[in-house]
């Protein structure tokens, strides 16, 4: 289970970089004009439009609370488990699987709006990847 483990927080935390990095989505408007924002573009988008409130909103529940998540898993895996991390895990877990909510109702939004054509580009399936990896390595750091 420790090899499992060891394989995925790698994965997991080199998904979610690659995933705050690479562009989610790719939105075309009247056929000559694309989109790629990433996540991070988006929410300094939000923040330079004067949406402060919705900007934190979106930091803390797409970065904020998954970057916690994973730093919680590698210090649990690395005292064994004796420190509070597991607590403070299971606290933040609840909140784990919003961001992804979040970004699907971004995309759903743009879609349904029939002002942009919107296709899903890497740096979704990188967040996704980061997102699933990251809850299997909670469910295996509670059982050890």
């Amino acid at each position: 289970m420790r090899y499992f483990l060891a394989i995925l927080l790698p994965i997991s935390t080199f998904s979610f970089a690659l995933g705050l990095t690479q562009p989610l989505m790719r939105f075309e408007r009247l056929y000559f004009l694309e989109d790629r924002p990433t996540l991070i573009e988006m929410i300094s988008s939000l923040w330079q439009e004067g949406d402060a409130a919705l900007a934190a909103i979106v930091a803390l529940f797409s970065i904020g609370f998954p970057a916690v998540k994973i730093m919680l898993i590698h210090v649990a895996v690395m005292t064994g488990g004796k420190t509070r991390s597991l607590a403070l895990l299971s606290m933040v877990s609840k909140w784990s699987m919003l961001d992804v909510m979040l970004v699907a109702l971004v995309l759903f939004a743009a879609k349904t709006s029939g002002l942009a054509a919107a296709a899903i580009l890497p740096g979704l399936w990188f967040y996704a990847a980061a997102t699933l990896t990251t809850a299997m390595a909670a469910s295996l750091c509670r059982r050890a």
